[in-house]
């Protein structure tokens, strides 16, 4: 009588050196996005958590939710604000206007008014409120 033992071959993967490749693999994908510069818009978003002090005494241009437009706390209509800020601004070596807008508005309301800014050479900055 024979006995024979089976032997039976398995077969094992050697998963030592899979480690150091997943590692180099990842390294390399890192590097790679960093360097790599697609199209992309970059956008560099207000922060309010440090506020910006400005110098001299800028011209301060309010607008509400319901549109009514404020210069230095005095009401004027839409039509009139080109002229009062070029009025305001003349005497000023670098004028500034500080535009305090309600969160409510569209920004084409913004754009409208900036445009106006930008049209006579005077420089517009955008209040926000710390958090």
């Amino acid at each position: 009588m024979r006995l024979r033992t089976k032997r039976r071959f398995e077969a094992e993967v050697g998963t030592g050196a899979l480690n150091d490749i997943m590692f180099f693999l990842m390294l390399f994908f890192l590097i790679i996005s960093t360097l790599a510069n697609p199209s992309v818009i970059k956008i560099f978003l207000p922060k309010t958590a440090v506020s910006q002090r400005v110098s001299k005494p800028p011209i301060i241009l309010v607008i509400t939710a319901d549109k009514h437009y404020f210069i230095n706390n005095i009401e004027v209509n839409y039509n009139e604000i080109e002229g009062v800020l070029i009025q305001k601004s003349k005497d000023m070596e670098e004028p500034t206007i500080i535009l305090r807008a309600d969160a409510a508005l569209s920004v084409q309301d913004l754009v409208d008014v900036m445009t106006l800014g930008v049209k006579n050479q005077i420089k517009m900055v955008i209040a926000t409120q710390k958090q």
